[in-house]
């Protein structure tokens, strides 16, 4: 049981790893409502186009973007809304740990609460359902 739960634990852990980079956050908040070119996720984050296509191949081997070709252009996308869920929940409580504090960063509620996710992607698991991909401790497990 401890064994199995370690899993778990390092498999949340590799889950979370995802976002501990500013720009694949950046990134998770360029796509988020529907599906971009990496020259318009380059645009958008202001980030090197060989930076942005570094993390997005992380992001996509790990299950959580989609990709597919159009002639020319590569189109990203969000495969797993749960990490998108999680990452707005993160930003709202931040902002508005920063808007309660001292220094008065009310912009940073504005920019959180435009992290909406649309009612339709907001499909999180039912409590108690098997954890299935990444969550599962199978990096790169497709859904």
């Amino acid at each position: 049981m401890v064994d199995e739960l370690g899993r778990v634990f390092e498999a949340v852990s590799g889950y979370f790893a995802l976002l501990a980079e500013p720009m694949r956050v950046r990134i998770l908040h360029a796509i988020c409502q529907c599906e971009k070119t990496v020259s318009d996720i380059v645009a958008e984050t202001g980030a090197t186009q060989t930076n942005i296509s570094r993390h997005l191949n992380s992001m996509y081997r790990a299950g959580v973007l989609t990709r597919r070709k159009e002639g020319a252009f590569t189109y990203y996308g969000v495969r797993d809304h749960a990490l998108t869920e999680i990452c707005r929940t993160v930003c709202v409580h931040i902002a508005a740990r920063a808007e309660a504090g001292a220094d008065g960063r009310s912009e940073m509620m504005d920019l959180a609460r435009g992290l909406r996710v649309p009612a339709a992607r907001r499909r999180l698991p039912r409590a108690g359902a098997p954890l299935r991909g990444a969550a599962a401790g199978v990096p790169g497990a497709r859904r």
